[in-house]
């Protein structure tokens, strides 16, 4: 959250396959050089899966009888892995009524004591992503609430959102950021972009560079349950 730096960005209905997708990407882009990020989500259930498939160990059960068949392993948290909950309840008209909070991996204190050292509050909460969403409608009338300007091709609408997220990135100034982009409070840059400079900036990348990365995300993606499982080949003579 120092940085600001947009991730991804994921057009489609809320399912576990654009969940999965999502996480994997954060995955791909924090396991480089954090073991385990922290994650602050909402209470909506294929969060916690697409977690468990992602950061997940085996977790493996004892049968409650002496006899019968084993108990199929499944996913736990791994120890060191942060992960915030929180619940907005709503009356029957949808108004507020409380928001709660609680942990799915580690504990309520050590992930307080997290956000404390990160600069981010003091309780676990979901402040800058809802902060995200009101910039990103306010500037793509393609995402505000009752607008006429709705996108009938989900392609195009995800490749708007990918150039407005690496203008966000590169070219807008963020005043929390003394005056910086993200880029640059990343390092990745060393002064603010134009819009000139990013469209007309070469971009390279090969066939194989692509076929790795995409290697590397269907392998993020295998869960551990899916590495456990995997049938060995078998030769052949």
């Amino acid at each position: 959250m120092k940085s600001r730096f947009v991730i991804d960005l994921r057009v489609g209905p809320r399912t576990l396959d654009t969940t999965v997708a999502l996480v994997t990407s954060v995955a791909v882009c924090c396991l480089r050089v954090l073991k385990y990020p922290l994650l602050l989500v909402d209470d909506y259930a294929p969060y916690r899966t697409a977690i468990l498939q992602i950061f997940g160990q085996i977790q493996h059960r004892r049968r409650r009888r002496r006899r019968g068949r084993r108990c199929r392993p499944g996913l736990k948290p791994p120890p060191g892995l942060l992960v915030g909950l929180v619940q907005k309840v709503r009356d029957e008209s949808g108004h507020l009524v409380k928001v709660s909070r609680r942990a799915f991996a580690g504990t309520v204190k050590q992930i307080e004591a997290r956000i404390r050292e990160l600069g981010m509050g003091t309780r676990i909460h979901t402040s800058y992503i809802e902060r995200l969403n009101g910039t990103l409608r306010g500037q793509q009338s393609r995402r505000t609430r009752r607008t006429q300007n709705s996108s009938r091709c989900r392609d195009l609408l995800q490749k708007s959102l990918h150039l407005w997220r690496d203008l966000y990135n590169w070219v807008r100034v963020h005043g929390s950021l003394e005056g910086r982009t993200p880029a640059m409070a990343l390092g990745l840059a060393d002064h603010v972009w134009s819009v000139v400079e990013y469209v007309c900036h070469p971009v390279h990348v090969s066939d194989l560079q692509r076929d790795i990365w995409a290697e590397e995300r269907e392998a993020t993606q295998e869960s551990a349950l899916d590495r456990y499982f995997r049938k060995k080949a078998l030769p052949i003579s």
